[in-house]
């Protein structure tokens, strides 16, 4: 099982997102699915440190991290099951030189973090998220590009690769196509696109503040002419060794709609879709 992928002759194979397997007393995921790797989430990883050591592990203490990652590579080993990536890493490029370099700084030592973490598990692919929704970083995409660049170089010198993807609720980054000039510009070969349906669509097509769970200022032929014409743009622009995976997944229809305006938290609308309101198994 796999999709025969350009890149170094690899594969790749059909994988679940553990975030998406539910809880261990009630698991979304039947056994003998017939998946042979999982995208591992950092949040499961880190709540496996605390199932071993009794609590959870800093987000930034990544000796202990990479203690329980050393663990789980067996675990995988034991039932056939690859690592296809290490996900989601975020909040890393637009930070301004001069101005933003403490987050600059713990950007990249997050990073060599996730390294560490990506050689104890035996997987050669982070996921990237594209840039966070902070309205201060670079609007450039010389910026962004540069930046994905430099954490594309990191991971070159382990062998690793860098999947990058767009939210749909991105300060920057919202739109495959926007993903893309970025991963063009970087140029870099261990750098490629993940997409991922819920993000596309959540940026193009659909919309959680609405009745219909669609975006409506437009009418709905235009709607779905524009999301074609996206879709034909995308076969005829990406190159297909750049595409290193796709995701499939999907978000509920809200009803209500959820308010437009940040929360209490500072989280967007199509966050709190995204975090809240995705089926199991997505």
């Amino acid at each position: 099982m796999g999709i025969q992928y350009p890149y170094n002759n690899a594969v790749i194979p059909t994988s679940f997102a553990t975030c998406s397997i539910g809880s261990y007393s009630h698991p979304a995921l039947p056994e003998n699915a017939g998946f042979n790797a999982v995208e591992l989430a950092m949040p499961d990883l880190l709540a496996y440190g605390m199932f071993l050591n009794g609590e959870e592990p800093d987000a930034s203490d990544y000796d202990t991290i990479v203690e329980v990652a050393r663990a789980i590579k067996p675990l995988a080993e034991e039932v056939g099951v690859g690592i296809l990536m290490l996900k989601p890493f975020v909040n890393f490029e637009g930070w301004k030189l001069g101005l933003q370099d403490s987050e600059r700084e713990d950007a990249f030592a997050r990073a060599r973090g996730w390294l560490m973490v990506m050689e104890a598990l035996g997987t050669d692919m982070l996921q990237k998220l594209a840039s966070s929704d902070a309205e201060e970083i670079s609007p450039s995409v010389d910026d962004l590009a540069a930046d994905v660049a430099k954490l594309a170089d990191m991971c070159a010198e382990e062998g690793f690769r860098v999947a990058y993807e767009n939210r749909c609720w991105a300060t920057r980054t919202r739109t495959w196509k926007a993903a893309w000039e970025i991963v063009k510009n970087a140029d870099k070969p261990n750098l490629g696109l993940c997409l991922g349906t819920f993000q596309i669509l959540g940026g193009e097509f659909g919309d959680p503040t609405t009745r219909t769970g669609l975006i409506e200022d437009i009418c709905r032929a235009e709607l779905e002419s524009r999301w074609r014409a996206s879709l034909r743009q995308l076969s005829a622009t990406v190159p297909a060794e750049k595409i290193f995976l796709v995701q499939l997944s999907d978000a509920y229809r809200m009803d209500p709609p959820i308010k437009e305006s940040r929360d209490s938290q500072g989280s967007l609308s199509r966050f709190r879709w995204s975090q809240d309101h995705r089926p199991l198994p997505r």
